[in-house]
């Protein structure tokens, strides 16, 4: 299972990567074509959707690493590494309600928009562009559930339940 889990957080890198990719590309062509004078008004489009892939990939993956953002102060304060695990628990699952959360109204937002068109390019929907939510959603609560699991094993396994 946790090798099935790497290799999901593994494709969501490479999948934010290239749209970080396509975002930068796209950047650079926009500067050229100013430069130059030439209209490509297309690209507004492609690297604000494309911008928002890459974030909401990067931070579900992130999740995964416990690198996502954290206040640490309280945490690093405990002594006891019972109660950290208890807090990381605790952590997880409020963070996976807010991950459930975002799945659930991703796919609201993706099914509201699906039929709606990019301003600068009418042939493309933009119901999949909003997909990211449901999938940085549904791949944290992967991720999120993973680390509760194998935080409370070493709970047990150490015997402080």
């Amino acid at each position: 299972m946790k090798k099935a889990i790497d290799v999901l957080q593994k494709t969501q890198i490479a999948i934010g990567g290239f749209f970080l990719a396509l975002f930068l590309v796209t950047i650079a062509y926009q500067m050229f074509t100013r430069f130059v004078g030439i209209s490509a008004t297309w690209t507004e489009d492609v690297t604000k959707y494309s911008f928002i892939w890459a974030v909401f990939m990067g931070a579900g993956a992130m999740v995964h690493e416990n690198a996502h953002f954290a206040f640490t102060s309280f945490s690093d304060n405990l002594k006891s590494k019972k109660a950290r695990t208890v807090l990381a628990i605790v952590i997880s699952l409020i963070m996976l309600v807010f991950a459930l959360l975002m799945t659930y109204y991703g796919f609201l937002i993706a099914k509201r928009f699906w039929n709606y068109t990019w301003v600068n390019i009418p042939s493309l929907k933009r119901g999949p562009t909003w997909l990211c939510l449901p999938v940085a959603g549904i791949t944290s609560a992967i991720y999120l559930l993973e680390h509760i699991v194998s935080d409370t094993i070493s709970l047990v396994k150490r015997g402080d339940i």
